[in-house]
């Protein structure tokens, strides 16, 4: 716990730090632009059968394109064409304004699609030979989850990996995995191996989202962890930004993956510029390499040179223990940690991506709305900043999961033709979500130790991403009542908010560095007495 001191004399919140987090902007802002993309990558444009097997001659070559339409799909009860149906035959009687169909029954669309390619010029759902809609628009909504399970995978493995191997080669391989997998998904040649790529698509991705937040943190004294924590959040809006604007800029999938990936060609150059831990390597008893990191740290930020002299070996801390994601269940106050933080980190994400699926009410087109959608995050953010500050972690989590799941109780009470009213507490719901996500990030870094953080955040990172796989499917509970998804939602939401309150508060607090400071946490008295006879600082 001594190295936050030694932070804290070398300036935990200096030009080192900035270019830290700088660095990472590159590769953070790609994540947005993946796991949003299925909303304009796997968008369904309007669409309807290809009539032209209806062709019997000049009678139906000489009606306007509204005629033959009119003639060769049925209506649905809303008065709108039929999607995924045809007429066998033409129906000219529908041109006198009559209804039947001379014993002639609708088929399924038998020569495929005519697509409006007005917004998109092609999706996975337009793609030649997929055609992902209708009978097939399951496998169109399977290419999220699929990514998803990658990134639920992914979470474990490169926590595991990253705290065992250390933060920064881990970093290298996420980018170079993450890019890889992206481009080959990007000139698949069938939807099998289309939904493969993306799956070791958010596996890749999930490394850089998990390992990336950890190592600023690590980095950022006792009392900057809260701007460390929300700075690195904002990345996401700004990937957020940044995809709406090249969606709208390429109309084209295959290209538009391509573009949203390019951003890691900077973040693998500027790699070699990026640290390693010292507070791992500290950990791990590799005092030599955290040395050398501490030297730059406080020669970048124009301190006096800390000249640290190992004086015992830190073996006698560390040993030579490899920690795995079952050391986070094997003692009672950790395994307590990683049950309560897993129940909360479901919660947040169920609930969040539960109420990003299905807001409605906007009018709006799908690259204004996501614009929309980013542009709320900011000022929550800015504001969870202050919140942070001044009441704390453990209280910020519980409040905004608690009116999270307000705003949704309130909403199944409003009438569905109030749509300005539901709409704005939809918006406000969103951003309460989208607030206990930025804190959850920042309270798991801190609570679990140095030696297993990596395994706790991927942990419950795996814990979060099932909570997104299912989230979708509880909408097909409104066949059953159509308030129960807003309740179910409500009751998560309320339920992960009461179990947030049950964790310990870390503002202003050291870091653990090892399970038994969790366990049997010392004295500062017993902290200062086993670090001084490591340590003698000579100041120029």
């Amino acid at each position: 716990m001594k190295f936050d001191n030694v932070l804290s004399e070398i300036n935990g919140f200096g030009k080192f730090q900035m270019k830290l987090v700088l660095i990472q902007v590159f590769s953070r802002i790609t994540l947005p632009c993946h796991f949003l993309l299925n909303n304009f990558m796997a968008a369904v444009p309007a669409h309807h059968c290809n009539i032209s097997a209806l062709d019997d001659g000049d009678n139906f070559r000489n009606l306007t394109l509204e005629k033959k339409l009119a003639v060769g799909i049925p209506a649905e009860q809303d008065g709108t064409l039929s999607s995924c149906q045809m007429f066998s035959k033409p129906q000219y009687q529908h041109l006198s304004g009559s209804n039947s169909t001379e014993d002639t029954l609708a088929v399924q669309c038998q020569n495929g699609w005519v697509y409006d390619n007005s917004t998109f010029k092609s999706t996975l759902a337009t793609e030649v030979g997929w055609d992902l809609v209708c009978s097939r628009k399951g496998m169109n909504k399977a290419t999220a989850t699929i990514f998803f399970i990658g990134v639920m995978v992914g979470a474990p493995l490169f926590g595991f990996l990253s705290d065992r191997f250390g933060r920064r080669p881990l970093l290298l391989v996420s980018y170079l995995s993450s890019m890889m997998f992206a481009v080959l998904s990007a000139f698949s040649t069938s939807y099998i191996m289309f939904v493969i790529m993306r799956f070791f698509t958010g596996m890749s991705l999930a490394g850089i989202s998990i390992i990336s937040i950890v190592l600023n943190v690590e980095w950022f004294s006792i009392h900057h962890r809260t701007f460390s924590g929300i700075i690195i959040s904002l990345d996401w809006t700004l990937g957020n930004w940044l995809l709406v604007g090249i969606a709208y800029c390429i109309n084209e999938w295959r290209m538009l993956i391509l573009a949203a990936t390019s951003p890691l060609i900077p973040a693998i150059i500027a790699w070699r510029w990026l640290p390693e831990s010292a507070r791992w390597l500290m950990a791990k008893g590799r005092i030599d390499a955290a040395h050398h990191y501490i030297m730059k740290c406080a020669e970048m930020n124009n301190r006096s040179k800390c000249m640290a002299t190992l004086l015992e070996s830190a073996e006698t801390e560390t040993g030579d223990k490899k920690y795995t994601i079952i050391d986070l269940f094997r003692t009672p106050n950790i395994r307590k940690l990683a049950i309560c933080s897993g129940i909360v980190w479901y919660g947040v994400a169920f609930t969040y991506y539960g109420i990003s699926l299905n807001i409605t009410g906007f009018g709006l087109n799908p690259y204004l709305t996501q614009f929309v959608f980013a542009s709320i995050e900011m000022p929550m953010k800015i504001g969870v900043y202050f919140i942070l500050e001044k009441v704390g972690r453990r209280p910020g989590e519980a409040g905004a999961l608690l009116l999270t799941g307000l705003c949704l109780l309130i909403n199944m009470f409003v009438a569905k033709d109030k749509w300005v009213i539901r709409t704005s507490v939809a918006v406000l719901g969103k951003a309460l979500s989208e607030a206990s996500f930025t804190i959850i990030y920042l309270f798991t870094t801190e609570l679990y130790p140095t030696v297993v953080r990596q395994n706790g955040l991927g942990y419950t990172s795996f814990i979060a991403r099932l909570g997104v796989s299912i989230s979708p499917l509880i909408m097909l509970l409104e066949d059953v009542w159509h308030l129960l998804p807003a309740v179910t939602y409500c009751a998560v939401a309320v339920g992960s908010g009461l179990v947030a309150s049950l964790l310990p508060e870390t503002l202003n607090t050291q870091l653990p560095e090892f399970i038994q400071d969790i366990e049997k946490p010392r004295t500062e008295e017993e902290i200062q007495e086993k670090w001084n006879c490591k340590f003698t600082c000579y100041w120029k």
